[in-house]
């Protein structure tokens, strides 16, 4: 393999004197605000990161990259990079038409010269590129439930770079590293993708694949998006920092890149790969599951343990760089050190914490041992994810109208109000109409944007350590789980669904409600004319036929007693 990843990379900017002249004329076209994603991948697109890309896909591009990783031009490429609209703004968009690109505070970042536009079919997108129409995949569920449905394509012309406020210094473009590589004389670069902290384990992992492969280290962690539920960028950087010393520095360098992951494993492998070449490596790390998204629908892992280290053998050549190929490591008691699980010496201990145990350890404030973790990380941890009993938390209870949702929301109010030691906010369907959607009304579209806000208010609540208890009717699996994945980056969601049959609702309807609705009155109404999608994954069901309120409260009571939320 030549070494030729150091001479300039193409990037998608003009010049300065171009870019401030594009700047005033893309003032009067048609503008879209890009979403995080979007963001992400356009920033990689015009620094060279997914060169040979040179825009968001065609139809063609997208089409081949689906069926067969390759591009219309038999390239290899395994990853869609498209941008999702709207239909109300593809409607005014036609092929031939410059839009310009803008990030959420409406800088001009880049124009798009739309050569395509078309309707995905995204099942089959889903089935394609990730292996599953499941949305118990992240990425999946994004492409049903987030992304637009129309896909615009066509070459970029990149004006600036997004703007990073956070961790300046620690950012570099595939260039950049280029030139630092080149300046620094190393021939031979190992890369290691990380969305997770480093622990002792990646330690030994990390050393052992540059001695392997006699190559210099690059630690390129994951800033963009990864997976919901993740420990946030910031305090996974400074936990990276507190570790760095850990490595010899003149061997060692770390970078921070804003790619937003799909967690699509086998192909993602070879997409970060082939962004890591771009980047001037010659080396690559591939784990065991690689960007794994966990467990499907039926409970089973989406990826085998090494299809991704499989696939991207396969592609090596082409991907242009070497793969390291990695076993799980252990830490082996009598020997005190790290192996990989298949070189374990016969009859020792092994020990071993799983990400979902170091959770635990942390939620619960139990210790975690120095061989599994360096003190600093562990601080760093504890600092951002407390004991649960000191974290804000969101009881979000769902159920038909007249179900009772509200009544207990109020008794669990005053119980915990009681027990005192954090704030207590009601977010009760008639009072968030009246304050936050005044001005909504019954559509689908409306509910679920009511619910939206309900959501936010709640995450911000639970962020900063209160207890956030909301009522709606929630009728949306899909609304009900985006609101989850807002709430959970800070803290516990706790969804309560209150199971009252609709007989038994329409008996004690006071408001007569449902003889309204059953005689067309009311239309859209939840449970009569619109379906309600009960859940399935609760984390507690109520029955409140023939039961009192208080009993019903003090259910929820136990509940976050045993999870941990509150203090028995």
């Amino acid at each position: 393999m030549s070494f030729t990843n150091f001479a300039p990379i193409p990037e998608l900017y003009v010049s300065h004197e171009s870019s401030l002249k594009l700047k005033t004329e893309a003032g009067n076209l048609p503008s879209w605000d890009l979403t995080q994603r979007q963001t992400c991948d356009l920033e990689l697109l015009m620094n060279g990161g997914f060169n040979p890309l040179k825009g968001f896909m065609s139809e063609a591009d997208y089409d081949g990259v689906v069926k067969s990783m390759r591009l219309a031009d038999g390239t290899l490429w395994p990853m869609p990079i498209t941008l999702d609209v709207s239909q109300a703004f593809a409607d005014k968009i036609e092929p031939g038409q410059d839009i310009a690109l803008r990030d959420q505070e409406g800088v001009i970042l880049a124009i798009l010269s739309v050569t395509d536009k078309w309707v995905p079919n995204k099942s089959q997108e889903a089935l394609g590129v990730f292996g599953a129409d499941d949305l118990a995949h992240p990425a999946v569920n994004y492409l049903h439930n987030v992304a637009g449905p129309v896909y615009l394509g066509g070459p970029i012309t990149g004006i600036q770079q997004p703007v990073h406020y956070d961790f300046k210094g620690r950012r570099d473009t595939p260039n950049e590293l280029r030139a630092f590589f080149r300046k620094m004389g190393w021939r031979r670069v190992v890369a290691f993708q990380t969305r997770n902290p480093l622990h002792r384990a990646h330690q030994e992992l990390t050393f052992r694949a540059a001695r392997e492969a006699q190559a210099n280290l690059l630690i390129h962690p994951v800033v963009g998006m990864t997976k919901p539920g993740d420990v946030d960028h910031f305090t996974r950087v400074r936990c990276y920092e507190a570790v760095l010393d850990q490595y010899p520095a003149s061997t060692t360098t770390m970078s921070l890149l804003n790619l937003a992951m799909r967690m699509g494993g086998p192909r993602e492998a070879v997409w970060h790969g082939l962004i890591r070449k771009n980047h001037g490596c010659t080396h690559f790390i591939v784990g065991r599951d690689h960007a794994g998204p966990g467990k499907n629908s039926a409970g089973k892992d989406f990826y085998g343990p090494y299809d991704a280290q499989e696939l991207f053998k396969k592609h090596e050549a082409e991907i242009g760089l070497e793969m390291v190929d990695f076993k799980h490591m252990v830490y082996v008691q009598e020997k005190a050190q790290y192996y990989p699980s298949n070189e374990i010496p016969e009859g020792s201990t092994v020990l071993d914490i799983s990400g979902t145990e170091l959770r635990r350890r942390l939620r619960e404030g139990i210790e975690i041992p120095e061989w599994f973790s360096f003190p600093q990380v562990v601080t760093e941890l504890r600092r951002t994810s407390p004991a649960r009993n000191k974290q804000g938390f969101t009881v979000f209870f769902t159920g038909l109208s007249g179900s009772g949702k509200s009544t207990i929301a109020n008794a669990l109010m005053v119980k915990l109000m009681e027990m005192g030691g954090r704030p207590v906010t009601l977010l009760d369907g008639d009072v968030v109409r009246k304050n936050l959607s005044s001005e909504l009304g019954f559509s689908k579209e409306h509910r679920d944007l009511n619910i939206r806000r309900i959501g936010y208010v709640a995450s911000e609540i639970t962020k900063n350590g209160g207890i956030a208890i909301c009522a709606p009717i929630a009728p949306y699996t899909a609304t009900r789980r985006a609101v989850r994945e807002d709430i959970e980056a800070f803290g516990a969601f706790v969804e309560v669904h209150v199971a009252t049959s609709i007989e038994e609702c329409e008996r004690r309807d006071r408001k007569g409600l449902y003889k309204l609705a059953r005689e067309g009155k009311i239309k859209e109404f939840t449970g009569i004319s619109d379906p309600y999608e009960a859940p399935t994954n609760a984390e507690l069901v109520v029955d409140t036929e023939n039961v009192d309120v208080d009993h019903c409260a003090h259910q929820v009571i136990l509940k976050l007693e045993s999870m941990g939320l509150i203090r028995g």
